[in-house]
């Protein structure tokens, strides 16, 4: 039997939403490149900084809820090895949100995008946290937060051998 989701689970899922939407773009472009033209992702490419900032208040909203109903004792190291995938990754969401703006480009040049990496990292912290946290006690929200984070996860990975076997097929300079 699925358990009725409390709000903190809907936070959680609206900010996971928020977050897959801001993956697609770069991926499916290249996973699948007749989609290149298409509206919706370049909408979501033009989009995707406030789309960020926007899953990080839902994830700070769903993260703040879950420590006051669980009353978390911050001074225990067995909370933050409990909550490692979380924690871990609302640190990555912090960063990313604070830079998210077009100061930090021009102050952080090429050691921006180094950071807005961590992204990728964060995606699959998010898939442990999901399955670690909502294992033996599912929502009706968690088929379809399970399904976004592991196509996006899934569809990243393709892409990254995409990239791979592009850069393999490139001809070697003659030294």
């Amino acid at each position: 039997m699925l358990d009725a989701p409390p709000l903190a689970n809907y936070l959680g899922f609206l900010a996971l939403i928020c977050y897959v939407l801001t993956l697609l773009p770069t991926s499916i472009k290249i996973v699948f490149p007749q989609t290149r033209q298409a509206e919706i992702p370049k909408v979501l490419q033009k989009n995707r900084r406030e789309i960020g900032v926007i899953a990080f208040v839902l994830a700070f909203g769903h993260g703040t809820l879950l420590v006051l109903k669980r009353n978390f004792d911050f001074y225990d190291f067995q909370t933050y090895w409990i909550y490692i995938q979380g924690v871990a990754t609302f640190i990555i969401f912090v960063l990313l949100t604070i830079t998210s703006n077009d100061w930090s480009m021009r102050k952080m040049k090429k050691n921006w995008k180094k950071l807005h990496e961590l992204t990728y990292l964060a995606l699959f912290l998010l898939v442990w946290h999901i399955i670690d946290k909502m294992s033996g006690h599912w929502t009706l929200l968690t088929p379809f937060g399970m399904l976004g984070i592991t196509g996006i996860a899934v569809v990243f990975i393709i892409r990254k051998w995409k990239e791979h076997q592009k850069k393999l097929s490139k001809p070697k300079p003659i030294q």
